[in-house]
This record gives C-alpha cells, sequence and structure tokens, in this order.
C-alpha cells in the first residue's frame, strides 16, 4: 500500500477535537469561526469579506480551490435562530462571494450548502454556515476515488492576496 502523507491535516483533527472538549460554542473558546470574527487579523483568519451580520473566510481544509464559508458573525446554530436581517444577508453575501469566485477563478459551476449536525457533515455544528465550493469539469480525478486524496493546486495564501484585489 503507498502512503500519502497529510500533516497539515492533524491541525484540522486537533481543532475538532478542541472544538468536541471546548464544547465547540463561543462560551467554551472552541469556535474558530467565533474567533475570526473577532480578530482584527482578516489575512490570519483568511476573512476576505466583511459585512455588517456576516463575514466569507477561506476554508482550510478546502474540498477544492477556492471553497469558502458563509458565517453569521453572531454564534448560531440553526437556521431558526436567525433573524429576518441575518438571514437575507447570509443569502445577499453569499450572493456577492459567487460574484467573486466567477469572476476571480472562472468555474464552470458551484455547490452551495449548509451542514447540521455532525451526522449531517457539520464539522462544527454550533456555528452554521454556508459552503460555497467552486466546480470545474474534471476537477474529480482518479486521486479521490484510488488514493482518497485531493489535489488543491493553489496555496489559501495565493488565493487570498487574489480575492482581497478583486
Amino acid at each position: 500500500m503507498k502512503r500519502i502523507w497529510a500533516p497539515w491535516r492533524m491541525a484540522y483533527i486537533d481543532g475538532i477535537r478542541e472544538a468536541i472538549d471546548g464544547g465547540g460554542d463561543a462560551g467554551g473558546g472552541g469556535c474558530f469561526l467565533c474567533d475570526a470574527a473577532r480578530a482584527d487579523d482578516d489575512r490570519k483568519h483568511l476573512i476576505f469579506l466583511r459585512c455588517k451580520r456576516t463575514f466569507a473566510v477561506l476554508n482550510r481544509f478546502p474540498y477544492n480551490n477556492g471553497h469558502a464559508l458563509i458565517v453569521p458573525v453572531e454564534h448560531k446554530g440553526e437556521l431558526k435562530d436567525l433573524d429576518e436581517a441575518e438571514m437575507l444577508e447570509l443569502m445577499e453575501t453569499t450572493r456577492d462571494v459567487i460574484d467573486i469566485l466567477k469572476r476571480l477563478m472562472r468555474p464552470e459551476g458551484f455547490n452551495v450548502g449548509l451542514n447540521f449536525g455532525r451526522c449531517g457533515g457539520a464539522g462544527l455544528p454550533g456555528h452554521l454556515h454556508v459552503h460555497v465550493v467552486p466546480r470545474w469539469a474534471g476537477d474529480t480525478n482518479f486521486m479521490p476515488v484510488l488514493a482518497d486524496a485531493k489535489i488543491i493546486p493553489q496555496s489559501l495564501e495565493d488565493l487570498y492576496d487574489r480575492l482581497i484585489k478583486k
């Protein structure tokens, strides 16, 4: 069996452990989205768009190049917890991020969605967020199928720099 080493994934695994141990909420210190929202270093946290009630951040563990998260500033875990202004801005910010990514990266399509609960795929179930994943024909190749590995062709820092220059 061939092994593909991905030591940077340990940060993700440790982050999941911290979210579980810390309660995964703003009070437990385990919410990386709350930490990012409060921080004053957008580059460090990969926040490329801030609005009044929401922000957009690059996913540190992307499914595909350009994978972004659209996040309410307030720590809320369910759609029913959002007021009308937050709900509207969440969708407006999602629309705007898709437009930015279309102009910058020229993808051929997008996957857009929300995951609720651990069984639903939510890595951080306490703070809802919308995934925006750019897609291109052929972006799924033999690596995920045969090697359970995904190739991301661009560094997060390079993409971040391009996004903030938009």
